[in-house]
């Protein structure tokens, strides 16, 4: 029988909320067993960008990384958030250890080629994920804190979307544990109305995805982390749950089945 393991993701939203942050912090450091956490981090590469002089240019909801920007995404996510998550987890008393893509080769990308004409530069998209290194680590009893940040293998770093992150993450140690993903963001998990927080979706499977897609239930930003879900609940994750950042316990929010 597989060991259990979970892994949480944070988006950026929350990563700006100091109360939100603290209260996920406190709680991820609460939960049994081994575990991951991958954060996102937005929000705070725009500011820097920002007080920089870097304007940031978004598609979709998806950023443009230039040359500029992705050493401002460099900085921002390996290091000032990656880090202080890092040092945070470590006052919780979890041995934290902060990991970009190309650290130990854990992730390794493609630069996504151009899209219906979009250039989206420096962006990667996943190739493969490293899972016995993980796993590894994991079993030293060390807590893996991935930024989101891949390499190509080729000396390049690239931007990558955090989401992705955590199913590939999930995805490769599924194989050696009992994998729990928790997407955890401001919201209590996928909404039928975005404008009632109490209209949460108990349960969605692909052929729910589909119709909500179609009617316009699920839009924007939720196709993507709603389709890395499908994809790691495919790939032998046992449980993808979408939910509030504050309440990542297993217990509350959107279960994602195939």
């Amino acid at each position: 029988m597989k060991e259990k393991l979970t892994i949480v993701k944070v988006g950026g939203a929350v990563v700006e909320d100091e109360a939100q942050l603290a209260q996920l912090l406190k709680d991820f450091s609460s939960i049994e067993g081994r575990k991951v956490l991958v954060h996102g981090g937005g929000r705070r590469a725009t500011q820097m960008a920002a007080r920089l002089g870097i304007e940031s240019k978004m598609i979709n909801g998806r950023r443009i990384t230039d040359a500029d920007t992705l050493q401002v995404v460099t900085m921002v996510y390996g290091g000032l958030i990656n880090k202080n998550l890092v040092a945070r987890l470590q006052a919780y008393g979890v041995n934290a250890l902060g990991l970009t893509g190309a650290d130990a080769n854990v992730i390794r990308s493609h630069k996504r080629p151009l899209k219906d004409g979009i250039d989206f530069g420096f962006v990667g998209d996943v190739d493969q994920a490293d899972g016995s290194m993980l796993a590894s680590l994991i079993e030293a009893g060390i807590t893996p804190v991935m930024a989101p940040l891949t390499h190509d293998g080729q000396g390049h770093i690239l931007n990558t979307n955090a989401d992705t992150i955590a199913s590939e993450t999930a995805k490769a140690l599924a194989h050696s544990y009992d994998v729990t993903l928790i997407y955890s963001f401001e919201k209590r998990g996928v909404l039928s109305n975005p404008d009632d927080d109490d209209s949460v979706i108990p349960i969605i499977t692909r052929a729910d995805f589909t119709r909500y897609v179609a009617d316009g239930t699920v839009a924007g930003g939720m196709i993507p982390k709603l389709e890395n879900a499908l994809n790691a609940v495919d790939a032998g994750v046992s449980q993808v749950i979408i939910t509030l950042a504050t309440a990542i316990d297993g217990q509350h929010g959107t279960v994602i089945k195939g």
